[in-house]
């Protein structure tokens, strides 16, 4: 190797990576130490091994690595070269600055090459790249196994989650053409308050409040929204308010809810196995549930025929549970949970469908994210009744978009419809008395 090599520059947050023989020489490099290390090092124990032990071997390998091949490099290269190894070995190799990052929201990785980040509701190309597909699919056989699964050609699809609850799916050849492609969902310890959201212009002080009443009395909340809208993390402010003594019994595909209340029973969808058996999936665990004493059931999110055992649930006793739904607009939630409910195969009728669903959910949370990345609740809806088989609605609470400022920002108001919602009865019965001006609640945001 010739004097002119010099490693790669640290993440930075964008720009496009040059292919090089100056940064293949890097990785080459970065391979022959790991390998060395796996000589020095008995790998299987290294986990219980001390960071700074680990470290310390690292280090001396790279010295003799360098020496044998008389590479100059300064002693801050060396230091990078050593945290490089070191996140290999320990972490999640060219990931672990991105995971180390809290402001990102997202990480995509689409083949070795190209790998994406989403910051503040925005996407951007990183430096940041694996050796080769082999090198990626390595990291991601290390994410999965750490979970108890596996990925491979008969099983090419998976979820997992990282140890700090961060979601994660990952896609490999065959039926991912131009290599594997891995997303990463962060969810980090911090569970966002609801003085955040107020701060993020999420909702309004109103809004806020006749939510956590309607928590509290126990009526049946739908949270709808789309992909990244921030359904999840809404979910997880609402459910600060339900009552302390409360047994609550979460169920997930991945588990993602950070409920903060004491009497809580978790549990998670188990995918087939190699041979297809033992699935476990989120009917049964619904059902399970309803022998477990619940005081509330919070299904992360409704996407197949547990939709049923969900709305019976709900209209047998166990009331003020949530979920949520992929949808565009409270209407079409409805729609959607609606096919799910039929989806259970037990030749329901359309319209015994419309009315239980009307019985059980009472209040639907629409949420957005927005084209500046920020993430709002457009609509707070109220079921009514049906009328000609159509769930009837009337919004409580709207946010209207007028435009975008010079900075991209969007524009708009929230609003209160200024009608008192039929639902405030079942809050007095509770002893939750909310004032009319919550309902007539404003605020300009950007204009």
């Amino acid at each position: 190797m010739g004097t002119n090599y010099r490693p790669q520059p640290p993440f930075r947050g964008g720009g496009t990576p040059a292919p090089s023989r100056t940064a293949d020489r890097y990785f080459e490099l970065k391979g022959e130490i790991h390998r060395k290390l796996i000589g020095v090092l008995n790998m299987e124990r290294v986990s219980s091994i001390p960071k700074e032990r680990v470290r310390a071997e690292i280090g001396r390998v790279v010295e003799r690595l360098l020496e044998d091949e008389r590479v100059p490099m300064t002693t801050a290269e060396q230091n990078k070269i050593v945290e490089e190894v070191l996140d290999e070995v320990l972490g999640l190799g060219p990931l672990e600055p991105l995971l180390k990052e809290p402001s990102i929201s997202d990480i995509l990785v689409n083949g070795s090459g190209k790998v994406y980040i989403e910051r503040n509701g925005k996407l951007a190309l990183t430096a940041v790249r694996f050796r080769d597909n082999a090198h990626l699919l390595h990291i991601i056989e290390k994410i999965v196994s750490q979970v108890g699964r596996r990925i491979d050609e008969a099983q090419p699809i998976v979820d997992a989650r990282l140890p700090d609850g961060s979601r994660v799916n990952a896609i490999i050849p065959p039926l991912a053409l131009d290599g594997p492609a891995l997303s990463i969902r962060r969810f980090g310890r911090h569970v966002i308050t609801s003085e955040e959201m107020l701060g993020n212009h999420t909702l309004t002080q109103g809004m806020l409040q006749f939510l956590a009443a309607c928590v509290e009395a126990r009526v049946t909340v739908l949270i709808s929204g789309g992909t990244g809208s921030g359904k999840t993390t809404m979910l997880n402010a609402l459910s600060r308010f339900i009552p302390e003594e409360e047994r609550i019994i979460t169920i997930e595909d991945t588990a993602e809810l950070q409920l903060q209340q004491r009497h809580v029973v978790k549990m998670e969808t188990r995918p087939a196995s190699v041979n297809k058996e033992g699935a476990i999936n989120q009917r049964q665990l619904v059902r399970t549930a309803l022998r477990m004493r619940p005081d509330r059931i919070i299904v992360g999110e409704c996407r197949g025929p547990e939709a049923l055992d969900m709305l019976q649930a709900m209209n047998t006793g166990v009331e003020g549970s949530m979920s949520t739904v992929h949808a565009n607009s409270p209407r079409d939630a409805f729609s959607r949970l609606e096919a799910m409910v039929l989806m259970a195969d037990l030749e329901m009728p359309s319209r015994v469908v419309i009315q239980q669903l009307a019985s059980a959910i009472k209040v639907v949370v629409q949420l957005s994210r927005l084209q500046d990345g920020s993430r709002k609740i457009l609509s707070i809806a109220e079921v009514t009744g049906v009328k000609d088989e159509r769930i009837q609605m009337q919004e409580i609470f709207t946010f209207d978009r007028v435009g975008v400022t010079d900075a991209g920002k969007v524009q708009g108001r929230f609003h209160g419809a200024g009608v008192a919602p039929r639902v405030l009865d079942r809050l007095r019965v509770a002893g939750i008395k909310l004032p009319p001006a919550v309902f007539e609640d404003t605020l300009a945001v950007n204009l």
